[in-house]
C-alpha cells in the first residue's frame, strides 16, 4: 500500500492515534497532566515536548533561553539559594522579567489543559481503532514501529541530551537537543572546569564556570532521560497495536470472536 492510498484510509476516521512520517512518530497516549504542569513550570517549553507539540516547544524554549538570558533569571536564582537575596533583586533586569512572566505562566497552564485535552481525545481515537501506519520510505529518511528498549533510550539520553530521541527516531527533536546541549556546555565552560577538576585544580574549574548557562543544563538532562523512557513505551504499545489490526484484517478465523477490552 503507497503512502497516498494510506494517507485517503487514514482520512475516512475522525481521529487518529499516532502519525508516522520519515522523521518523527508522534501519537496521543495518556499522560499524567501534572507531570507535564511540572516540567512546563520547569523549564519554559519542556511541557510541549512531552506533548509531542514540536513547533510550541521549539519557540518556547528559545523565547525562555532569550529572555531567560537578557533578565539574567539564572543568576538571581543562583543567588538567591545561595542566600544572597540583594544581588538577586540588583542584578535581575525587570523590563526583560516581566516579559518572560506571562508567557511562562500561559504554559504551565496549557500545559495542564492541553493534556487534559489531548487525553479526551485518546479515548475517543482508540475506541474508533484508526488504521495505523507501519513503514514510512522517504528521501530523506526511513521509519517503521519497531519495540525499542525504554533503558537503551535512558541510557543514550544519560550520555548526551538528545540521543535518546535519535534512538527512537524523533530526528527533529533528538537534533535541537543536541545543538542545545552543546551551547550550553560550551558557554558554561563546563568541560573545561571538568579538565581542572581530574587534574585536582578545584578554584580554577570553580572560576572558569559559568553557573548562569550551567543551571539550564540539570532540568532539560533530567527531562530528556525521563521523556525518553516514556516515549520508548508508549511505542512500544503503539507498534503491538499495528500488529494487533493487521492480523485482525489479513487472518480472520472463522467462528471466532476476537477478544475486546470494551465487552462487557
Amino acid at each position: 500500500m503507497n503512502s497516498q492510498s494510506q494517507s485517503q484510509q487514514q482520512q475516512q476516521f475522525r481521529r487518529n492515534r499516532a502519525h508516522l512520517s520519515q522523521f518523527n512518530t508522534t501519537q496521543i497516549h495518556p499522560r499524567n497532566p501534572f507531570v507535564v504542569t511540572f516540567w512546563s513550570l520547569m523549564s519554559p517549553g519542556l511541557g510541549y515536548f512531552m506533548q509531542d507539540r514540536t513547533l510550541k516547544a521549539f519557540v518556547t524554549v528559545i523565547w525562555g533561553i532569550f529572555i531567560n538570558v537578557k533578565s539574567q533569571i539564572n543568576l538571581a536564582i543562583l543567588y538567591s539559594f545561595t542566600g544572597r537575596f540583594d544581588m538577586a533583586r540588583n542584578v535581575i533586569d525587570k523590563r526583560w522579567f516581566i516579559l518572560f512572566l506571562a508567557v511562562y505562566v500561559y504554559g504551565i497552564w496549557d500545559g495542564y489543559r492541553g493534556t487534559v485535552d489531548l487525553n479526551k481525545q485518546y479515548v475517543l481515537a482508540d475506541m474508533e481503532d484508526a488504521k495505523l501506519s507501519a513503514f514510512k520510505i522517504a528521501s530523506w529518511d526511513i521509519n517503521f514501529t519497531d519495540k525499542r528498549s525504554p533503558w537503551v533510550a535512558v541510557m543514550w539520553s544519560a550520555f548526551t541530551p538528545g540521543l535518546g530521541y535519535l534512538y527512537l527516531h524523533k530526528v527533529i527533536s533528538g537534533l535541537f537537543m543536541i545543538g542545545w546541549c552543546i551551547i550550553v556546555v560550551y558557554m558554561s565552560h563546563m568541560l573545561e572546569a571538568v579538565h581542572f577538576s581530574m587534574h585536582g585544580y578545584f578554584q580554577q574549574a570553580k572560576t572558569v564556570l559559568d553557573m548562569e548557562w550551567l543551571l539550564y543544563l540539570p532540568s532539560t538532562y533530567v527531562f530528556c532521560m525521563m521523556d525518553c523512557y516514556i516515549d520508548a513505551v508508549e511505542n512500544n504499545k503503539l507498534f503491538e497495536k499495528e500488529q494487533s489490526q493487521f492480523l485482525r484484517e489479513e487472518y480472520p478465523i472463522a467462528g471466532f470472536t476476537m477478544p475486546s477490552l470494551y465487552q462487557e
